[in-house]
């Protein structure tokens, strides 16, 4: 497994694990919407455990979590996982967040109530990693409330020096002012790291997709004359850098035929030095497998392998997908859709490999969206999931856009 940095004296595996997309014991995972709920099978304890010990025994000891992931019951199910592996504490890294979102978690009273929650559910005395989490979901003035006013940083600060947690950083989404003051803010607070999302899509196209966006290229460079490691989240997009895509493959395919575009989008997240680990919401087994394999040793991308990136990129836009990755954070909706799902649909005929015909479009439709999970006519454009989304993705009109094109094609079988 391949290693770059250390924390408090630990060597850190440049794959990262991302405790979000936990297994359930129906085959899924636990942040998937299924029937007006996530999915009600349970996580499966048993298989998670099974993979935290093959990444332990794979070189694999960043775990990432938060307050906030699977209904909350993220940081217990890792908590219960790395103790049931019998690994020493010092042998792997915890990062978890102060993911205080909602108006009644500001206070500072609170935040202390969630860090104590967090030790306790992960089984730990410290934290090795702490973030403030998202720091520009919701704008500036959202981040001032979330952790300025109440001097929850301060507050951070003071964890770090008591050595309850080993290095303070932040993960950041959204507003660029949020950015721009923690780093302007350095010298006072000495960012130990700092999480981005990034991915050769984001890479230089992130303002092409929204204009609020910082493209990933300028934030690791910055962060990087600053002398602060950069962690990835979303190297594939949620899971959109995975799956197949034409578009994707013609460019990547031919270099090397036997790697999955998983791979490749992994070694290009991993090929820049600054990166201390690139996070993966790992869900099954053979996922586990391939990416420790893939990271053991990791093959930096050469120059040749960089264009053709930037080549499958630009590819990538011209689809005009939506850029959901899938978090479900947007959920539930008060209307009953599943967000995620739509968008997940008109993104796989946008990404096929060929134009589907009309009518295979809407069996589609009615496969991936079946009418339980109430589909696209059904959105009110109330806007309660905007605020929600890290991507920014004016939600109500995209799906006004998606019932629109689904009349469309509807109308075309009657004619």
């Amino acid at each position: 497994m391949t290693t770059r940095f250390t924390v408090d004296g630990k060597k850190v595996s440049l794959l990262g694990y991302g405790a979000m997309r936990l297994p359930t014991v129906d085959g899924g995972h636990a942040n998937a919407w299924v029937k007006q709920g996530y999915s009600q099978s349970g996580i499966d304890q048993d298989e998670m455990n099974a993979q935290v010990k093959y990444m332990l025994e794979h070189g694999v000891n960043y775990f990432d979590t938060s307050p906030a992931y699977c209904r909350g019951e993220s940081e217990t199910r890792l908590g219960t996982a790395l103790k049931a592996c019998g690994a020493a504490r010092e042998d792997y890294v915890i990062a978890t967040k102060l993911s205080n979102f909602a108006p009644q978690q500001y206070p500072l009273e609170e935040c202390k109530k969630m860090f104590e929650s967090s030790l306790r559910f992960l089984q730990t005395d410290y934290i090795d990693n702490y973030l403030l989490h998202s720091i520009g979901n919701g704008g500036f003035e959202t981040f001032s409330k979330r952790y300025l006013e109440n001097g929850a940083i301060d507050w951070c600060a003071e964890l770090r020096a008591q050595r309850r947690i080993r290095n303070l950083g932040f993960s950041y989404h959204g507003d660029p002012k949020a950015f721009e003051w923690c780093l302007d803010h350095h010298d006072t607070y000495k960012w130990d790291f700092c999480q981005i999302q990034m991915n050769y899509i984001d890479w230089k196209h992130a303002k092409e997709v929204n204009p609020r966006n910082l493209d990933a290229e300028y934030l690791y460079k910055t962060l990087t004359e600053k002398g602060i490691p950069v962690v990835i989240m979303e190297p594939l997009l949620g899971g959109r850098l995975a799956r197949y895509n034409f578009a994707l493959a013609h460019e990547l395919t031919p270099l090397d035929p036997e790697a999955t575009l998983a791979k490749w989008a992994f070694r290009f997240c991993g090929t820049y030095p600054n990166v201390m680990t690139v996070l993966s919401g790992m869900t099954k087994r053979s996922d586990v497998e391939e990416n420790c394999a893939t990271f053991s040793p990791l093959k930096p991308c050469n120059e040749t392998e960089l264009a053709a990136f930037e080549r499958a990129a630009q590819a990538f836009l011209k689809l005009d997908t939506i850029p959901c990755t899938s978090c479900s954070y947007c959920m539930p909706c008060p209307y009953g859709l599943d967000i995620p799902q739509l968008f997940a649909f008109k993104n796989a005929v946008l990404t096929a490999r060929e134009s589907m015909p009309t009518k295979q479009i809407l069996k589609l439709y009615r496969t991936m969206v079946p009418e339980e999970l109430r589909r696209a006519d059904h959105c009110t454009g109330c806007g309660r999931c905007q605020s929600h989304c890290p991507q920014s993705i004016d939600i109500p009109k995209e799906i006004a856009a998606i019932d629109a094109w689904v009349d469309s094609l509807k109308d075309e079988v009657v004619r």
